[in-house]
C-alpha cells in the first residue's frame, strides 16, 4: 500500500475509533454515582457489595474476562491507586479493543508483505496490545508503592508528635493525611473513610494494608491491629515504628549506593572505555599509520 493509502486508512479509523471510544467510556449514570459516593465516603460500602451488575459495553467486558484474571486486575488498580480515567469496567472494555486494532492492522501488515518476519509480528501484536494496560497500570502501582515507602518515615513522625501532643491516633492519621499531598496521605484519607461509614477499626486497617504492596506499611498496620487488640498504648508503637521506618530507609540507601558501582561497571567497560581508548590512543595510531606508509 501507497503512503496515499496508508494516510487515507489511518484518517478512516482514528475517527472511528474516536467515536467508539467515547460512546463505549462514558457512564453518565456511573460518574455521578461515583461522585456522590466519593463525597459522602461511601467507597469503602461500594467494595462490600459486589452484587452490582455492570451496565451496558462494561457487561460484555465483564463476560469476556475470566473471574481471576478480572480479580487481579482489580488488585492492580488498587495498587495504582484506582485512577479516574481507568476504572476496571472500561480497563475490560479496553482491553479486547485493543486486541481488536492489533489484529487489524496485523491483518494489513500480513496482506501487503507476507514474509516470515512480518508473520511473526502479526502473530505477536494483538496479544501485546491486550496486555499493554497491565504494563501500564503494573507500572504505576509500582512507582505509587515505592513513594508510599518513602513517605512512611516522615509520616509516622508526624503521627507521633500529634499524638505526643494529646491527639487521638484517628485524629493524628487525618492531620497527617490533611497535610500530606502523595498516595501516603490519600490511603490515610480513605481508611478514615471507612471509619467513617461504619468499618471497624480493625478491617479499616487490614483493608490499608491490602491495598498496597510495601512491606513496611504492612508490618505498621500488623503492629497497630496487635496494640489496638492488646490494649497497647499507639504512642509506643508509633515511636518504635518511627524509628525502624527511618533506620530501614538509611539501609536501603546505603544498598542501593553499594550497588552502583556495579551497576556502573558495564555501561563503563562497552560505552565509555572504548571511547576514551579512541580519543586517546586515535592520534598516535593515525600518526603511527603515517609515519609507516612514508617508509614504504
Amino acid at each position: 500500500m501507497s503512503v496515499h493509502a496508508w494516510l487515507m486508512v489511518g484518517l478512516i479509523i482514528v475517527p472511528i475509533s474516536a467515536m467508539v471510544w467515547s460512546f463505549i467510556s462514558i457512564d453518565r449514570g456511573g460518574l455521578a454515582a461515583v461522585r456522590s459516593n466519593l463525597g459522602r465516603g461511601m467507597r469503602s460500602v461500594e467494595e462490600r457489595t459486589p452484587g452490582a451488575e455492570p451496565r451496558g459495553a462494561a457487561r460484555l467486558g465483564v463476560r469476556l474476562t475470566p473471574k481471576g484474571y478480572a480479580g487481579w486486575l482489580d488488585k492492580l488498580l488498587a495498587r495504582a491507586g484506582r485512577p479516574a480515567v481507568m476504572p476496571l469496567e472500561r480497563l475490560l472494555i479496553a482491553k479486547p479493543a485493543l486486541a481488536l486494532v492489533g489484529a487489524f492492522f496485523s491483518a494489513l501488515l500480513a496482506a501487503k508483505s507476507p514474509t516470515g518476519v512480518v508473520l511473526l509480528f502479526t502473530i505477536l501484536l494483538p496479544p501485546l496490545a491486550y496486555f499493554v494496560p497491565d504494563i501500564l497500570i503494573h507500572g504505576r502501582g509500582a512507582e505509587r508503592q515505592k513513594a508510599i515507602q518513602m513517605e512512611l518515615p516522615n509520616t509516622l513522625d508526624q503521627m507521633l508528635i500529634s499524638v505526643e501532643a494529646g491527639l487521638g491516633f484517628e485524629a493524628a492519621m487525618a492531620r497527617a493525611g490533611q497535610n500530606g499531598t502523595g498516595p501516603l496521605a490519600a490511603e490515610l484519607v480513605r481508611t478514615l473513610q471507612d471509619l467513617q461509614v461504619g468499618r471497624s477499626r480493625k478491617d479499616a486497617y487490614l483493608a490499608l494494608a491490602e491495598r498496597s504492596d510495601a512491606p513496611d506499611l504492612r508490618s505498621f498496620v500488623r503492629s497497630v491491629v496487635q496494640a489496638d487488640s492488646y490494649g497497647i498504648a499507639l504512642g509506643s508503637v508509633l515511636r518504635t515504628q518511627a524509628k525502624q521506618m527511618r533506620v530501614k530507609r538509611r539501609q536501603r540507601a546505603e544498598e542501593k549506593a553499594m550497588k552502583l558501582p556495579v551497576k556502573v561497571l558495564f555501561p563503563l567497560m562497552f560505552c565509555i572505555l572504548p571511547v576514551l581508548f579512541i580519543v586517546i590512543m586515535g592520534p598516535a595510531v593515525i600518526n603511527v599509520m603515517d609515519n609507516m606508509m612514508g617508509a614504504y
